[in-house]
């Protein structure tokens, strides 16, 4: 595992995982406000024409980057710089296999590992298919981060977690992102069963709106990921949206870290 994705989840607290779309706004501006807000690992959004994990706010980002122009070379431009300016916060790129594959995992992987990326999370290539992407990732030093979701049994979980480094990513709610929350008690037995089948740091996503549901998840896991609602910030107030990512992002940090 990278020494920052392990830094991150070493803390006396658990980790707040945010995300935004890369090319939405002024994407340095944004990430920079919410490593200020408290941010302790940042997944950064590639875009894609059919994100079929996303919910309405997050295809709406991907709509406005993609409308912008952003490539898979701007979004990785937009990561060194990222890297050059805070060399000690986890970066992680989140997406969909067409970009990642397109030119060849091994050019994907390599170009992913000179931007400083830490970790990657390919939304629809199954572990089954981990040929497709993982080893040129694991050569690379980058840690391929796996999905688990309400119905990942016990026969499947051996696959998910096979070969998967940096964190394990819980998907807490069988939908699309932004549009639900999980009832806490359920999440509190996945993170359970999920903990007593792996050592990696167990982060909570999907449908993590507000500080007080993020404190609700820290007092059971690793980290809490939040996502949509930080992007609807980016929609609604544009180039103006670094104030209130900061805030939401220092809101959701001091509850997190008051959690336990």
């Amino acid at each position: 595992m990278s020494s920052r994705l392990s830094s991150a989840f070493a803390k006396p607290h658990p980790a707040l995982v945010t995300f935004i779309t890369a090319g939405d706004g002024d994407t340095a501006a944004n990430l920079d406000a919410l490593v200020e807000g408290g941010a302790d690992l940042i997944e950064l959004g590639m875009p894609f024409t059919d994100p079929m994990a996303d919910g309405p706010a997050i295809q709406a980002a991907n709509i406005r980057s993609l409308g912008a122009g952003t490539t898979t070379a701007e979004v990785l431009r937009i990561a060194r710089e990222f890297r050059q300016r805070h060399p000690d916060v986890p970066l992680v790129l989140m997406g969909y296999a067409n970009p990642m594959v397109r030119r060849g995992p091994e050019w994907f992987a390599s170009a992913a590992a000179e931007a400083g990326v830490d970790g990657v999370i390919c939304v629809d290539i199954p572990p089954e298919e981990d040929d497709a992407l993982g080893p040129a990732l694991r050569a690379a030093g980058i840690a391929p981060i796996r999905l688990a979701t309400p119905t990942t049994d016990a026969a499947r979980l051996p696959q998910v977690l096979e070969g998967s480094t940096g964190f394990l990513y819980y998907v807490s709610v069988a939908g699309i992102t932004g549009k639900q929350q999980a009832v806490q008690a359920s999440i509190e037995e996945a993170v359970e069963r999920l903990k007593a089948a792996t050592d990696l740091p167990v982060a909570v996503g999907f449908g993590v709106r507000t500080p007080e549901q993020a404190a609700a998840i820290a007092r059971v896991a690793d980290g809490v990921v939040v996502g949509s609602a930080l992007v609807e910030l980016v929609g609604e107030h544009g180039r103006d949206a670094p104030e209130h990512l900061r805030k939401l992002t220092s809101a959701l940090s001091e509850e997190i870290r008051t959690a336990r």
